[in-house]
């Protein structure tokens, strides 16, 4: 758009869109799920998640799914569980891993949904 359209563009002021405005979005509350989202953002992470969609796994079963060390499979759980994503609880020698809430599982079901489409 040229320098001359947008002098002749009307400027908008607050009162002409404050049926719209809703209250304040929380700023901490965005960086927040930008930190969840960076977390999603990796594949085998992901991956990992679409796994426990189908209940609570133990790191050995999802390391032997994916074909991965325990080491690697461990970090990115270590990660998951930083960003409050997944939450494990122990059994005797095994650690097993769920969802951290009812929003997580919805979260990656829409993401796949939705890559599927």
């Amino acid at each position: 758009m040229s320098t001359r359209m947008l002098e002749r563009t009307p400027k908008c002021l607050p009162r002409d869109h404050a049926r719209r405005r809703k209250a304040e979005i929380d700023r901490d509350a965005c960086e927040r799920a930008a930190a969840i989202f960076r977390a999603l953002g990796d594949t085998s992470r992901l991956h990992m998640l679409a796994m426990l969609a189908e209940g609570d796994m133990c790191v050995t079963e999802i390391a032997d799914r994916l074909g991965d060390s325990l080491s690697a499979v461990s970090q990115r759980l270590k990660l998951l569980r930083s960003e409050r994503i997944v939450k494990q609880r122990r059994e005797g020698k095994h650690i097993y891993y769920s969802f951290a809430d009812g929003h997580v599982a919805e979260m990656i079901s829409n993401a796949l949904a939705h890559a599927e489409e």
